[in-house]
């Protein structure tokens, strides 16, 4: 690690406030999503923390917040100036607020003198192209990459793969079991042939597939990313009516209610029906401890899973299960003409839900190349390869060093070293790298001001979908964009309808017009 450059520089700070180094010893303060000294996201800055200090002669402290008041705390330090934070760890979808504020600084000029040795060195090459964009803002670098967050699809490989059953699928459907599922359609139907088998041998029915769908449980992400297949229609260029999911890029409607995303609502309460009946109050952990204890075939989710799955103390699953992008569908809704499109082959949507968690500075800050230095000693290679292939720390892959061989330069054995098996290695980074690489189009990622009040109001709203299935799709979804056109319908009135929607087309990298050049 490139150190003598920024101990130099830290010595004459630290020289320069008066006294001695010791009588002025600086000391900054993050803010953090709690979830402990062995948790994700927060874990490793409590790991690193006292390697951290002895580099910079400096002092870390580590404020965590629950995810529910991240946003109101963070933002109320932010408004006032008060610089209680030098630092946010915080999720892509603040960068609306962020900006909007000019609350935090660019980064670009810390990069460049990093790669002059005066601070950690990373790469900004090193991010996969669909994450960049979550850590920029006008052609810009505001964020220090950190986590990368993104959905892929985990089966059991052994029982899907078993001649057995196989055989079984194959009497029962008259055709071949999918290996794995291409389509959401596909996938149901697996998960719903296996749903109520005892095909773990353990003497008890066992599930389709297990997902948390209780209010607050973060099940809005994994409604987005089952929703993309049906509502995304690729084309050359994000236009008014390819390459985009949420607001009409032109008029700000809210699309949600949408014959796509009507089929998408309707497969969720079908994937629902293969899985236990206690999902519509489960939040992350319980649905992911179904699949870890063996008792579900199918769980998509972020990449905490591979990671615990590796954990013999919690899984049952090592060296058994697959991974893949997540399911396509060969139909999607064409917004320009009104109706649906087939195409030849499913239409696969790459995904970067989640938060993709990493620092930013605080313009009030009084310690800003401190800031900087610290999330840039997590995103070093060596550092930040350590959190990817180790379970607890939250961080998912996102860099290109995180692939082993054909799709990068990392080993496998840096997997099997901290305990991965290595069939599992490998599925888990393929997977992430057909994700991030392979995909039609991408499924943008909304960083307007309001997007957590949005949210907070799709998933009130999906939770009535699960629990009353008597409700319609269409029904369910034009509440939704009842709440949305409220929330942005005063949002417009507090900044300007044109200012709002030029926040919005940045975000997503609007490029203009439609397919006939509207």
């Amino acid at each position: 690690m490139k150190r003598r450059a920024w101990l130099a520089t830290a010595l004459l700070f630290l020289l320069g406030c008066g006294g001695s180094a010791k009588d002025n010893v600086p000391t900054i303060r993050i803010a953090v999503y709690a979830s402990g000294p062995r948790g994700a996201i927060s874990g490793p800055f409590y790991y690193w923390k006292e390697q951290w200090e002895q580099e910079t002669g400096a002092k870390l402290e580590i404020a965590e917040i629950p995810f529910a008041e991240l946003h109101d705390k963070v933002f109320a330090d932010l408004r006032a100036g008060t610089a209680r934070y030098d630092g946010i760890v915080g999720p892509a979808w603040f960068y609306g607020d962020y900006i909007l504020g000019d609350y935090i600084i660019p980064i670009d000029d810390y990069i460049e003198r990093g790669t002059k040795g005066e601070f950690p060195f990373w790469d900004p090459d090193t991010v996969v192209p669909p994450l960049r964009p979550l850590h920029m803002w006008g052609g810009k670098w505001y964020g220090v990459p950190n986590d990368g967050d993104a959905h892929i699809l985990y089966y059991r490989k052994d029982i899907l793969e078993d001649p057995k059953w196989q055989e079984r699928f194959r009497r029962e459907t008259g055709h071949e079991l999918p290996v794995p599922p291409q389509t959401w359609e596909e996938l149901a139907e697996v998960a719903e042939f296996f749903h109520g088998k005892d095909w773990n041998d353990d003497g008890e029915p066992d599930f389709g597939i297990t997902m948390h769908l209780a209010v607050g449980g973060q099940g809005f992400f994994h409604y987005m990313s089952l929703s993309a297949p049906y509502v995304v229609l690729p084309g050359a260029k994000k236009d008014r009516f390819h390459n985009v999911y949420w607001l009409d890029p032109e008029t700000l409607e809210p699309l949600i209610d949408s014959p796509g995303h009507q089929r998408a609502l309707a497969m969720l309460r079908r994937l629902q029906k293969a899985g236990p009946p206690g999902q519509t109050g489960w939040q992350l952990k319980e649905a992911w401890d179904r699949f870890l204890n063996g008792k579900a075939i199918f769980c998509y989710s972020w990449g905490d899973v591979g990671s615990l799955a590796q954990d013999t103390s919690q899984s049952r699953v090592k060296g058994k299960i697959g991974c893949s992008a997540l399911p396509g569908s060969y139909e999607v809704w064409d917004r320009q003409k009104g109706e649906w499109v087939r195409f030849e082959t499913p239409n696969r949507v790459g995904n970067t839900v989640g938060g993709s968690w990493h620092g930013v500075i605080s313009r009030f800050s009084k310690h800003p190349e401190l800031v900087y230095h610290l999330f840039a000693f997590h995103a070093q290679k060596e550092v930040n390869m350590f959190h990817c292939v180790t379970g607890w720390t939250g961080i998912d892959p996102g860099r290109t060093f995180h692939f082993p061989e054909p799709y990068g330069d990392a080993s496998i054995t840096d997997y099997v070293s901290a305990g991965w098996d290595e069939n599992d290695a490998r599925e888990y980074t393929k997977a992430y790298y057909q994700n991030y690489y392979h995909a039609q189009t991408y499924l943008d990622y909304l960083r307007i001001p309001g997007t957590m009040e949005m949210w907070r109001q799709l998933d009130r709203r999906l939770h009535e979908a699960v629990v009353d299935h008597s409700i319609p799709e269409a029904e369910i979804l034009r509440r939704v964009k009842e709440d949305w056109n409220r929330i942005l319908d005063r949002l417009s009135a507090e900044l300007g309808r044109e200012r709002l929607k030029r926040l919005y087309q940045q975000s997503i990298g609007y490029e203009g017009g439609s397919a006939e050049g509207d």
